[in-house]
């Protein structure tokens, strides 16, 4: 899981209705934190309350949360929305003018896509993803990590493949026998993709607890008292041969197969014995070159 924090860009969370991803989420913002980044939480699914709870207050302090749960189209008028809405809270992430790592949590990637068009997100994801500069270039700033929690099964193709596109790391969560999973997908510039998979369960501290393999009772083990299966128990032919049966192969000789007598009576003949020769008279008709043997050939 350490990989999936090694690089900037853009970290797709990829999670399901079996296999949720808001914990795992939780979690990645909370090492964040505590590696002394500068976290930004773009809350659209859940109340800031909801999403604090279970940090620490040292952790809480170090989020900076900004809220589109409330009033996501901002028809309170109380002041208390963000201007110019969702998209215009991701393009104010992008002006940002202060150096150092960046992290920008959004909960989720899903809401943004179901109440903005796609290719705004894209092009908003694609400005954060690659800010490796302040705005006037006086001095390299940090490139920003954006941690997107999508949830798969609410989107086509089309939104899905384009998603993957511009994501250097992409986590896909599954599981087994109540044992989560992340299959991590990490693209690296001029090296080919990396695939890597990682059991892990979830501490109520959100903190990571990593384990080294599937749980034991998901691995297959064979029952003691169950006999085992013969494959040839219900065929139509015999595939087993009597003693008597292998005794008569055993003695079979194939008219292809040489003995030992055979061999020698072919490469040693005995004192006496006839021996053939082939003799050749020309017919009349045969036309025979001997510059050119094989001019009845046509070759």
């Amino acid at each position: 899981m350490e990989s999936v924090l090694a690089l900037g860009g853009l970290v797709l969370l990829r999670d399901s209705v079996e296999w949720e991803g808001r914990s795992l989420l939780k979690a990645l913002v909370k090492k964040s934190a505590l590696c002394g980044e500068q976290v930004h939480i773009l809350g659209c699914e859940v109340s800031e309350d909801e999403f604090r709870e279970g940090f620490e207050s040292s952790i809480n302090s170090r989020l900076i949360y900004h809220d589109l749960f409330r009033d996501p189209l901002s028809w309170s008028r109380t002041g208390e929305a963000l201007p110019g809405g969702p998209l215009g809270a991701l393009q104010a992430m992008c002006r940002r003018t202060d150096p150092g790592p960046f992290t920008i949590a959004l909960d989720s990637l899903s809401w943004l896509l179901l109440h903005l068009p796609c290719t705004a997100v894209c092009q908003a994801l694609c400005a954060l993803s690659h800010q490796h500069s302040r705005p006037g270039g006086s001095c390299p700033a940090e490139p920003v990590r954006v941690l997107g929690l999508l949830h798969e099964e609410l989107h086509g193709p089309g939104a899905l493949g384009a998603l993957s596109s511009l994501a250097q790391t992409e986590v896909t969560l599954s599981g087994a026998m109540g044992q989560a999973s992340a299959h991590i997908l990490s693209r690296r510039p001029r090296q080919r993709p990396a695939h890597q998979t990682q059991w892990f369960s979830i501490l109520p501290d959100f903190s990571l607890d990593l384990q080294g393999g599937p749980p034991l009772e998901s691995q297959p083990h064979p029952d003691p008292h169950t006999p085992p299966v013969d494959p040839t128990a219900h065929v139509t032919f015999n595939l087993h041969l009597s003693k008597k049966e292998k005794e008569a192969k055993d003695s079979l000789t194939l008219p292809f197969q040489f003995s030992s007598e055979k061999q020698q009576a072919l490469l040693r003949p005995r004192p006496g014995q006839a021996t053939s020769h082939i003799f050749y008279e020309p017919d009349a008709y045969d036309d025979l070159d001997q510059e050119d043997p094989d001019d009845d050939l046509d070759v």
